[in-house]
């Protein structure tokens, strides 16, 4: 297999990298609080007119078509220098390609500019409950027909971008009597829809720029044609999109892992102990050497992976093997790097601190380490059944 990227493909690579390092990574400790959100939404909006909130997104409705394999290539990239800003601009990717997949053409129209263009600052996946997180099919949520409008009640947790959201693409029970995971169905829910509210930002251990909130829908009142697809036919499309969602949050975490072990690789080639560089002793070569080693061997399962996706093929044991692999492995390294600084690594002066806390949740969302084994395995037992 040529894995060499085409000219086209360096090239937006090289533009997500130098906008990476000059707007990103100088302020990427900053952007907690007010003025460190206006920053957050300034660097967002950038992102948009560079064309990278809407990567495999038709042209005609303000995407780059640029495919998937430019998708992996930015976000890791991008999560070299702020993995908050890669979050959400993965997620907005996502949000994007559901909608281009299967909402109606007038949907399509009037939302997926929007989207690309950075109007809506960012648009969030609907899918978690407290009930129903490693088990979607166990949501709750529910959308009644009154009428000429769908009645949504339930709430949504864990919700990536959702205080300064301008859409939501969420999933709800329209047929309970069809059983679990077969009377779902998806739904646009504009921000400002009667009912809908955002509760405050969860604080977390990482990636605190971007906003982690729980959405509550009380009788929340949305137009007839807010369905997007076909009526309880929704669970399969959140189940394929979360696939190609993997791929997003694997280089995300080959992006953190990358920053990290870069860091550390400098430090130890300046830093002195016993009369000489920490880079000259063998026991920390050999680190060095085991961490590169494992995140390349990522960076290639996510290549394949998302090659198979924009080949058309089936790809969910590719996106899963990449994500389970790059988020381990990716952890793996942060911790590397910060044992190869030392105490250093422990101060918040220097980036280590963050990147072993903003890689921590990598290993958990779009699907934790243990489901993406369910999955890898369920897809090697179907290949001889």
């Amino acid at each position: 297999m040529d894995m060499t990227l085409n000219d086209d493909q360096q090239m937006i690579q090289q533009l997500a990298k130098k906008f990476a390092q000059t707007e990103l990574l100088p302020v990427a400790d900053k952007l907690t609080g007010e003025s460190g959100r206006a920053i957050f939404l300034a660097n967002l909006k950038q992102l948009a007119e560079l064309g990278f909130m809407g990567l495999n997104i038709d042209s005609q409705y303000g995407g780059a078509e640029a495919g998937t394999v430019v998708f992996s290539l930015a976000i890791t990239e991008i999560a070299k220098a702020c993995a908050s800003t890669a979050v959400t601009m993965s997620v907005n990717n996502m949000v994007a390609e559901v909608m281009q997949a299967v909402a109606s053409a007038e949907q399509k129209e009037k939302y997926l500019p929007k989207l690309c263009s950075g109007e809506y600052p960012a648009g969030c996946f609907c899918l978690t409950e407290t009930t129903a997180g490693s088990d979607p099919s166990n949501m709750k949520t529910s959308a009644i027909l009154d009428g000429e409008e769908w009645l949504l009640n339930g709430s949504k947790q864990f919700i990536t971008s959702a205080e300064y959201a301008g859409l939501f693409i969420v999933w709800a029970v329209t047929d309970k009597s069809l059983g679990r995971g077969k009377g779902i169905s998806c739904f646009i829910v504009e921000k400002d829809a009667p009912g809908l509210s955002i509760s405050k930002a969860e604080e977390k251990m990482g990636q605190n720029a971007s906003a982690t909130n729980e959405v509550v829908f009380e009788n929340c009142r949305i137009p007839k044609d807010a369905l997007m697809g076909e009526l309880n036919q929704g669970f399969k499309v959140a189940v394929g999109e979360l696939a190609g969602g993997r791929i997003g949050v694997g280089s995300m975490a080959l992006g953190i892992g990358l920053a990290a072990m870069d860091y550390a690789r400098v430090y130890i080639s300046e830093r002195e102990q016993f009369g000489q560089a920490l880079a000259n002793f063998q026991g920390l070569q050999w680190m060095m050497a085991d961490a590169y080693t494992d995140l390349e061997a990522a960076r290639l399962l996510l290549m394949n992976a998302a090659d198979t996706k924009a080949k058309g093929l089936p790809f969910s044991k590719e996106a899963s093997m990449a994500k389970l692999f790059a988020s381990e492995k990716a952890n793996k390294a942060c911790y590397t790097a910060l044992q190869l600084m030392g105490g250093y690594g422990y101060i918040k002066e220097f980036p280590l601190e963050r990147y072993s806390r903003d890689v921590r949740i990598t290993t958990i969302y779009e699907g934790t380490s243990e489901i993406q084994r369910v999955i890898i395995a369920r897809e090697l037992l179907k290949e001889i059944s």
